[in-house]
């Protein structure tokens, strides 16, 4: 037997290294069962917030210092450790200084709350899934459409697994991560998962002003969030109608279709 055939069945029989991560910081319940999926399907290294981050879209940290240590939640072959930055911090510490080679799949989440449609923008969670897939790492992000800390993630699980499993012996295209979204039912209720397309919607936004104590303005965030599409390939419609919604989305922000356009304002003249 030729030395490169040893080498090849050592690589068919090694596990597969995954990176979890989330936004809602390492304790919370989703990530933790996210982590028991993974555990399943491979060799698992967990980087995760000190503390919720959720919001916090691409936020990277560059005033200030980083920190990241090993530390141990719960029983468990993986490795944790727990990061004070962004979740996009997260994976660029993870690929950078902590694994010692290059993971075969990044799963971010699982979010407590919706990443469907306009929130994909804002969303930490599909944030560090997109950091992963610009250094070309297979990436999905995973939220179930429950904000509660105490999220009931069971109906979940074998859906994680499935799209995780087919990730991985699939693989995904150079730009594209996957943004999967559970609604918040009983597993027996779930039609099953819906490709979809990212929904035409958003949030109509109002910020509820107060005074402190000392007499200074203050302001909460709040809003109604309205879905402008009526089509039936979308991820809200997926979801509003009991299916597990899968986008494919990209970080390319290039609007090609205007390119051709663009070009004929003569923008030189």
């Amino acid at each position: 037997m030729y030395f490169s055939d040893v080498i090849s069945r050592i690589n068919m029989t090694k596990k597969p290294l995954i990176l979890v991560t989330n936004d809602d910081g390492i304790n919370a319940p989703g990530i933790r069962t996210l982590i028991s999926v993974m555990n399943t399907l491979g060799d698992v290294v967990v980087v995760a917030p000190d503390s919720p981050q959720s919001g916090m879209g691409h936020a990277i940290t560059l005033n200030s210092t980083l920190y990241a240590e090993q530390v141990f939640v719960n029983d468990g072959p993986q490795k944790e450790y727990s990061c004070s930055g962004t979740p996009a911090d997260c994976v660029k510490l993870a690929i950078r200084e902590i694994l010692d080679r290059k993971p075969d799949l990044c799963v971010s989440g699982i979010n407590h709350g919706s990443n469907s449609s306009i929130n994909v923008i804002y969303s930490g969670t599909m944030s560090a899934a997109v950091e992963a897939g610009i250094e070309g790492i297979p990436a999905i992000g995973f939220s179930l459409l429950d904000y509660t800390w105490n999220a009931n993630f069971e109906a979940s699980k074998s859906f994680v697994k499935t799209i995780a499993k087919k990730v991985l012996k699939e693989g995904l295209p150079d730009g594209i991560v996957l943004n999967v979204n559970v609604p918040n039912i009983l597993k027996e209720n779930i039609k099953g998962i819906k490709i979809s397309r990212q929904a035409k919607a958003n949030w109509v936004e109002e910020f509820d002003k107060r005074k402190n104590p000392q007499g200074k303005d203050y302001y909460w965030l709040s809003g109604k969030f309205v879905n402008l599409d009526g089509g039936e390939d979308t991820d809200e419609w997926a979801l509003e109608n009991n299916y597990v919604s899968v986008v494919p989305i990209q970080f390319d922000l290039t609007a090609h279709h205007f390119i051709k356009e663009l070009n004929t304002w003569n923008l030189n003249d």
